[in-house]
């Protein structure tokens, strides 16, 4: 995990992964560590392909960290982007890049008193939860601060239902996304470079 030199200032950390959620979950906690007049920490935690334990054994592993280190910081630095433009964030704080699962790296740096964490609640089916633990739901029984998730942008289902209706061959009907469009908030709709 990343070292990092404390700060007496309230933080806001926000798990960041380049998923539709985390872009959402990143506005939001900008906009709350504005009001806040708090710090912004996203965050993005990363484990090599096939988790720790595979790497161990893998004896090429050693070699790679520093290709997987970099590739999670270009991610991290495209979702930075992909919400505020080329312009920063405007805030004052910290891009993390931590090794581990994202649960557990999220709790163990939202240490301090005054720090929030901020996680997307990805809409999630049996199957998904039977396969990937829930980043949100480990954040919420153990952490030690306050945890604010953020639900899935209504424009996150009609992108879905679009690209499944296109991967099927089916007539795509544009009311649907149109409406899910106009029920969205404004920083979902298209205002990412100013977050409220």
């Amino acid at each position: 995990m990343t070292e990092v030199a404390p700060s007496p200032a309230a933080r806001v950390l926000v798990g960041v992964s380049g998923s539709p959620g985390s872009l959402t979950a990143l506005c939001v906690a900008a906009g709350d560590a504005r009001r806040r007049g708090a710090e912004l920490w996203p965050v993005l935690a990363w484990e090599p392909p096939g988790g720790d334990p595979a790497a161990r054994r893998a004896p090429a592993a050693t070699h790679l960290v520093p290709v997987w280190e970099r590739s999670a910081r270009e991610r991290l630095l495209a979702a930075l982007r992909d919400v505020f433009g080329d312009v920063g964030t405007g805030l004052p704080g910290q891009a993390l890049i931590a090794r581990g699962t994202p649960g557990r790296a999220l709790v163990a740096l939202a240490d301090r008193a005054g720090d929030v964490l901020v996680v997307g609640a990805g809409r999630r089916g049996l199957l998904r939860r039977g396969l990937r633990p829930s980043v949100g739901r480990y954040c919420l029984a153990h952490a030690a601060c306050p945890v604010v998730a953020v639900p899935p942008s209504p424009l996150e289902a009609a992108l879905a239902t679009a690209r499944r209706r296109n991967a099927w061959g089916l007539r795509l009907d544009t009311d649907d996304v149109a409406a899910a469009f106009a029920s969205a908030p404004p920083q979902v709709r298209g205002a990412g470079n100013n977050p409220a």
